[in-house]
């Protein structure tokens, strides 16, 4: 299952979504509105002009005291004492390759990260857009998505025939 999809199940029960504008979470901002979901980094469009630029993430790295902080304690061991190259491949990745631009996000993801956490001291606030998330949720009922699929897909027309309860025993003419 797509993580689209488990955000739409998040929103349907109320969570707030901090993610990236991309996927399922453009769908759900416009359901919801922009002021009920946390969106922090670039676009789809943005992504492509800064590869097509030449992404280094070595830049965002040096640029970032606190990301170059937590990616030299994963270089260094410090998260797993007892084999220090056991997550040198998560480092080398982000450092020399970085295919999604997570090191030109980073700063933006913890930006977003202080915001929701200080609305979360607001506890009505909080709760006011977890209801906005409830109710905007309407749209990602499987209801609706299996209606569109027959529609959409399967090409079947809806039918007004009840299907009797599993209990009970079939007619039979």
């Amino acid at each position: 299952e797509a993580s689209g999809t488990g955000n739409m199940k998040f929103m349907l029960n109320g969570a707030l979504t901090i993610g990236t504008l991309d996927g399922a979470n453009v769908e759900m901002m416009e359901e919801m509105g922009k002021d009920n979901i946390f969106i922090f980094g670039m676009t789809v469009e943005q992504v492509d002009k800064v590869k097509a630029a030449g992404y280094n993430p070595m830049d965002y790295i040096n640029a970032d005291k606190e990301l170059k902080n937590a990616l030299d304690q994963i270089k260094s061991g410090f998260f797993s004492p007892e084999d220090v190259h056991l997550f040198s491949d998560i480092y080398n990745n982000l450092a020399h390759h970085d295919g999604y631009c997570l090191c030109k996000d980073f700063r933006s993801y913890v930006d977003c990260q202080n915001k929701v956490s200080e609305l979360f001291k607001d506890q009505q606030q909080w709760a006011r857009k977890c209801l906005y998330n409830i109710a905007a949720s309407g749209k990602f009922s499987s209801d609706r998505t299996i209606s569109d699929y027959a529609r959409e897909i399967w090409n079947v027309k809806p039918t007004d025939v009840k299907l009797p309860p599993p209990s009970e025993a079939p007619k039979t003419n």
